[in-house]
């Protein structure tokens, strides 16, 4: 089949396949890509942890730098990704090459600048992070690995959304899979077998992360396997390209570099406290991005129905798939939850067997996380829904909510009035908030998909008046 034949029939698959079976067939390698890359931050975790709390809690102070090359990646990888399929649905496919190329190179450029500046003012930046004098030598090792990644891990995000863009999530999944199943074997040996440490856990990463990176770059050069071809012929230095993808990647911009901000925030919150604070607080991150992550591998199989559509018009399968993705999300995060919060000491103990303060302190905070889990479908699904169809402005404040506009004040505020528990408190809280905030933003959204739905049937039916 020619790649134009190939164009064509994604097209109406995804404009036409009834949604659930749609949704669920691009949803599941979203998921389990999803779930490898939790097992294998939380197996980076488990790894760590058996050196010392100090370890452990360096690892975690080194999660908000990895949050803000992430930050970097999805800012040009959803940005281009939301671009893409409403192109697509429109049926313009070289300006979605274009888009696409355009994204993957900037984004290595700005993970480049990472590495050069990161390097330069390592101590400075570790320290800024949060790192304790006790922390600071495990959390610089970390570090210097980890940054010499940012090129390629930044442009990593690009190649996997892009795919996922298309409707192609199987590759998509075969190359972070790969990536995460290379994690999880090196990791031992590289920390216990060579005798490296914390320095083997980041090496393991970013090798990973490169084998990652050659098999995503490699599905996405070739057209014989339907996906746009990523050419530096189709890089475009146009402001009205980049407006578009910072526009569609803004939100993702606020959500990943809040959320550097956040884990920082955190670190500080609960360094009075102790490292046994710190760590537990590490290892509950890690915890609920597993949980969490299964739920948006789901939700990554609706964006690109909902891009294609809203581009092709079909404003009835948006807001049905919508629907869809947060009922069946609601259920799944009602079970996860309902698990996790009986045997949360457990799950700690899995981590830091022995370290009863470390056990105590996660086990409260992973409960309280879980309570509020069935309530995040609606406020992540509803983000994705406002991010994909170019309403970036309450994408925007909708991803800015949870770590950034009720997070952060709480954070800061809370643990002065009343301790410790002030931090174990702080997510929940700004979880009941954001949730509030969703429900206003996505009603009147999707009121006004039903009206442009109503005008579109209105004006099908004078054309088949015409006609007849």
């Amino acid at each position: 089949m020619e790649w134009h034949e190939m164009q064509d029939a994604k097209y109406h698959q995804m404009t036409e396949t009834p949604i659930p079976g749609l949704i669920a067939r691009l949803a599941v390698p979203t998921i389990c890509s999803m779930l490898i890359t939790s097992i294998y931050n939380m197996a980076d975790t488990y790894f760590v942890s058996q050196l010392g709390t100090d370890a452990s809690a360096a690892v975690g102070v080194i999660f908000s730098l990895m949050a803000l090359i992430q930050a970097v990646g999805f800012t040009f990888g959803i940005g281009s990704s939301t671009c893409v399929s409403r192109l697509l649905g429109q049926r313009k496919q070289q300006a979605a090459c274009e888009s696409l190329s355009t994204a993957f190179f900037t984004s290595i450029a700005f993970g480049a600048l990472m590495l050069v500046f990161g390097l330069l003012f390592l101590e400075e930046l570790v320290s800024a992070l949060g790192a304790t004098p006790e922390i600071l030598p495990y959390a610089r090792d970390y570090a210097r690995y980890i940054l010499i990644g940012a090129p390629y891990m930044t442009a990593n995000f690009v190649l996997n959304t892009s795919l996922r863009g298309q409707g192609s999530a199987f590759y998509a999944m075969f190359g972070i899979m790969s990536g995460g199943i290379l994690n999880i074997i090196l990791d031992p040996i590289f920390i216990f077998s060579f005798g490296m440490g914390i320095r083997g856990a980041a090496i393991a990463t970013v090798l990973s992360q490169l084998v990652s990176f050659g098999i995503l770059l490699y599905f996405n050069l070739g057209e014989r396997h339907g996906s746009l071809p990523l050419r530096l012929k189709n890089y475009r230095f146009r402001f009205s390209l980049y407006r578009d993808i910072v526009k569609g990647g803004l939100p993702s911009l606020c959500r990943q570099g809040i959320a550097s901000i956040a884990s920082v925030a955190l670190v500080r919150s609960c360094a009075p406290f102790g490292v046994e604070a710190i760590s537990a607080m590490s290892i509950v991150n890690r915890v609920m991005l597993f949980i969490v992550s299964a739920m948006i591998g789901f939700g990554q199989g609706f964006q690109p129905v909902c891009g294609f559509n809203y581009g092709a018009r079909r404003y009835d399968r948006v807001v049905e798939s919508f629907w869809f993705c947060v009922k069946v999300s609601a259920l799944l995060l009602t079970t996860l939850g309902a698990v996790m919060f009986l045997i949360a000491p457990q799950v700690l103990a899995l981590f830091r067997e022995g370290d009863a303060r470390v056990i105590s302190i996660g086990a409260a905070a992973l409960r309280m996380q879980c309570a509020m889990l069935p309530a995040q479908s609606y406020f992540i699904m509803s983000n994705m829904m406002l991010q994909c169809t170019g309403r970036s402005a309450p994408a925007t404040l909708l991803a800015a909510g949870r770590q950034g506009l009720f997070f952060l004040p709480v954070i800061c505020i809370l643990p002065h009035f009343i301790g410790l528990p002030g931090v174990l408190l702080s997510q929940p809280i700004s979880d009941v908030c954001c949730v509030l905030l969703a429900v206003l933003l996505s009603r009147r959204f999707l009121r006004e998909l039903k009206l442009l739905d109503a005008d579109q049937r209105e004006e099908q039916a004078r054309w088949g008046e015409v006609e007849g």
